[in-house]
């Protein structure tokens, strides 16, 4: 009887330690992917923003691959560290803006658009050069001697759209009397609403989130812009990266996109970003005498 307990118990212990070793195996063969995203804002708010979309794509990239996956967050705390971190393979994809991607680009030409984000079902929308409500400017020539609030030195409209916009127009930086880099978007808008800027760049989306705030701005001109690319970092096995691309792209939770205030993703290559490209590599002129 004693025996045959002991063999009992040895062939317990044998199936647990094969059970153990078989889901220690299904653990490994998880896939765990680093998502990168950079931000001013605290980092738990971009968790909180990124993580419905996320879970859903955990869902269904682990029904696509047959396996379960999981995508963890890495929150960058400025562009460069964000870019660093997708052009040295820190993270395998990451949400960049235009210009980011581009710079990133430079530095790593292996890195590949997954998709770019919807607004609206189309990849473009609207940067806007605003003036006070009150302000006698009706034409953007007309800001030669003004005092100009740009956003961010590495923003897509705050900087390199609005000043091409501004050179080809026949308005350089030593026709105007000041200028500011003041960093975020609704900074620049709520500079020209007190009168302490003539003339600012920003988001369309953050202009109307001001005016109907009763902020007492107008529209001078309208410029259009590419929405964000997701970006795939250099080496990312293609049937993954492919993997990735349709779960996006047949993504749907209006919940999940109402937090990243889009409504999904579409398409996208390098060429979409012809225009931001050039408006870098022209800026020079912007300071030119």
């Amino acid at each position: 009887m004693q025996q045959l307990l002991s063999r009992s118990i040895t062939i317990s212990v044998l199936f647990v330690s094969l059970l153990a070793w078989g889901l220690s195996g299904a653990a490994m063969a998880d896939t765990i992917l680093n998502f990168g995203v950079y931000t001013a804002d605290k980092p738990t708010s971009v968790v909180r923003q990124f993580r419905p979309l996320l879970s859903g794509l955990e869902q269904r990239l682990s029904l696509l691959r047959g396996e379960p996956v999981k995508i963890r967050i890495q929150v960058a705390k400025n562009y460069q560290t964000g870019i660093n971190d997708l052009v040295k393979g820190r993270v395998d994809f990451s949400r960049f803006g235009p210009v980011s991607y581009i710079l990133a680009k430079r530095q790593n030409p292996s890195l590949s658009i997954i998709v770019a984000e919807s607004k609206q079902g189309k990849k473009e929308y609207n940067g806007v050069i605003c003036v006070h409500k009150d302000s006698p400017i009706k034409r953007i020539e007309e800001l030669a001697g003004k005092r100009f609030a740009f956003g961010n030195q590495r923003s897509t409209v705050g900087r390199y759209l609005s000043q091409l916009y501004l050179v080809e127009h026949g308005v350089r930086e030593s026709d105007l009397a000041s200028y500011d880099y003041l960093g975020r978007h609704d900074k620049v808008g709520m500079a020209v609403a007190a009168g302490t800027h003539d003339a600012g760049a920003l988001k369309e989306s953050t202009f109307f989130k001001l005016a109907k705030k009763g902020k007492p701005l107008r529209q001078l001109v309208t410029f259009p812009l590419v929405t964000k690319p997701w970006i795939a970092r250099a080496g990312l096995a293609p049937e993954l990266r492919a993997q990735l691309r349709q779960a996006l792209l047949e993504f749907r939770d209006d919940k999940a996109f109402k937090a990243l205030k889009k409504d999904g993703f579409l398409p996208a290559d390098d060429t979409d970003y012809d225009r931001i490209r050039r408006a870098i590599e022209q800026n020079e002129q912007f300071f030119a005498d």
